[in-house]
This record gives structure tokens, C-alpha cells and sequence, in this order.
């Protein structure tokens, strides 16, 4: 299943996901730092929604309260929720 989540309180505004037979796959940002991203993404896929929000929850980035990795669990949260 796709989903996508408009960020909040980062500089990536988008990001988008699929989950197939329960793991995270194809995880994008829309904006923000190319190569944070790209790695974030590579740690997060072929985990479940629920470990990787686990692990990414709570993250800052600097003096901001969220992170782009708090915003993936913060999506993946939503995903978890809305099924």
C-alpha cells in the first residue's frame, strides 16, 4: 500500500512510502537533504511500520523540536492507525 504524509517543522514537505507484506519499501522525501534521505531510507526499509517508528520517534535535527526521521515515524505512526 502507498502512502504519503505532508511534513511538518522540516525542510522536506513531503514524504511517501509503500508497505508490502508488513516492511517498509521505497521510502521518498520531497525536499531537504538528498543523501540524509537516500540513507534514511536504506536503515528504514525491510523493517515493519511499528520497528522503525520505534527507532526513529523523538529524533531532533538541531534547535527544531521534529526531524525528517521523526516525521518518518510520525507517518508511519498514521500508517499503523489508519488500518
Amino acid at each position: 500500500m502507498h502512502y504519503s504524509f505532508n511534513t511538518k517543522g522540516i525542510c522536506a514537505t513531503k514524504l511517501e512510502f509503500d508497505v508490502e507484506d508488513g516492511v517498509v519499501k521505497n521510502v521518498s522525501f520531497i525536499g531537504g537533504c538528498d543523501g540524509n534521505h537516500k540513507g534514511l531510507a536504506a536503515l528504514a526499509e525491510g523493517m515493519t511500520p511499528d520497528e522503525a517508528s520505534k527507532r526513529l520517534k523523538g529524533i531532533s535535527c538541531g534547535m527544531r523540536k521534529s526531524s525528517c526521521p521523526d516525521q518518518l515515524a510520525e507517518a508511519l505512526e498514521e500508517f499503523i492507525n489508519n488500518q
